[in-house]
């Protein structure tokens, strides 16, 4: 059971999404399953000069794999490149510095990244939440450029140079609050109504859920998930949700614990004993829909979200230098 007030979720049962849930769950969690050597392998993680993102590069470096920082940022991303580097002794670390947000730099980046780089995993964890309805210099909503369209783009971009390798892997990184949105095709851009950021980011969520489930049934040779990481103490958190985090702070899981799953879904053979296509928490698959949430949506609304989304992709390959 969940509700809204004052900007903020409250989910009331999901006591599994905090700190003392996470450390619930890892009580069946098996060490074994991250005591692999990625050496050779190599990983893109955007949005990774902090939080979950920066995270989850730190224990796929300390694995001894090659891992390519994607972020907007320049400064913060050399620092966070740096303490990476020296604190896992890795010296295999890339930056690339790109704003998932504007379409056209990513087809640029991607037409580069596959001419110079081979790639086994990606790692789709770049996000926004934006509270006030804003555009892009494309004319974009910036929540759905950033989190919908950002993530469509780069990853089909990049499908062709993940077909090339064994134990490919996509993994997006998405959230619990998509739990009560149903796919809205009518209004992607949140141009109806009043707008609410918290309620477009979940939407924006429910859409990547959907993504995924779509490229699975197409992509057979490429393993998908999309994992919802609990609720962590990150800085887009504080910063996006202050009134949320003022009320969770001392609940909130450490970033590492956020970025647990996502690391399990990179580099454990364990994980593609599952099917390609679901939605994990804490190294499990769980249900993307709450009880009588009536949240399903047609397969000609998922359809459609698909065929918007590659019309998006192609307007803006063909404007890209």
């Amino acid at each position: 059971m969940s509700w809204y007030r004052n900007g903020v979720w409250f989910v009331k049962g999901l006591r599994e999404y905090t700190r003392s849930g996470f450390e619930s769950a890892s009580k069946r969690f098996s060490p074994a399953d991250l005591e692999v050597d990625v050496a050779g392998r190599s990983f893109l993680v955007t949005g990774a000069n902090s939080g979950i993102g920066k995270a989850t590069a730190k224990e796929i470096a300390r694995r001894g794999g090659t891992v390519h920082l994607v972020c907007r940022n320049k400064e913060r991303a050399e620092v966070a490149r740096g303490e990476i580097a020296t604190e896992t002794g890795n010296q295999n670390i890339f930056l690339h510095i790109l704003d998932i947000s504007n379409p056209k730099e990513i087809w640029k980046f991607a037409e580069k990244f596959k001419n110079e780089h081979k790639l086994n995993v990606l790692i789709n964890n770049a996000g926004c939440m934006v509270n006030n309805r804003e555009l892009t210099e494309d004319g974009l909503e910036k929540n759905f450029a950033t989190n919908t369209l950002g993530t469509y783009i780069l990853t089909t971009a990049l499908l062709p140079l993940l077909e090339k390798e064994a134990d490919s892997r996509v993994i997006t990184v998405s959230s619990g609050g998509m739990l009560v949105q149903k796919l809205n095709v009518s209004d992607l851009q949140s141009g109806n109504g009043t707008f609410d950021g918290t309620m477009v980011y979940a939407q924006n969520k429910r859409q990547q859920v959907v993504l995924t489930e779509q490229w699975a049934k197409v992509h057979r040779n490429i393993h998908f998930s999309v994992m919802h990481p609990g609720w962590a103490d990150t800085p887009a958190v504080r910063s996006s949700m202050p009134d949320f985090y003022q009320k969770m702070k001392n609940t909130l899981r450490t970033e590492a614990q956020g970025a647990d799953t996502v690391v399990w879904l990179a580099v454990s053979p364990e994980a593609t004993k599952f099917p390609s296509g679901l939605f994990f928490q804490d190294r499990q698959p769980v249900s993307t829909h709450l009880f009588l949430a009536c949240t399903h949506s047609p397969p000609e609304d998922e359809e459609k979200l698909m065929a918007v989304l590659e019309e998006f992709s192609q307007k803006f390959k063909s404007t890209s230098p």
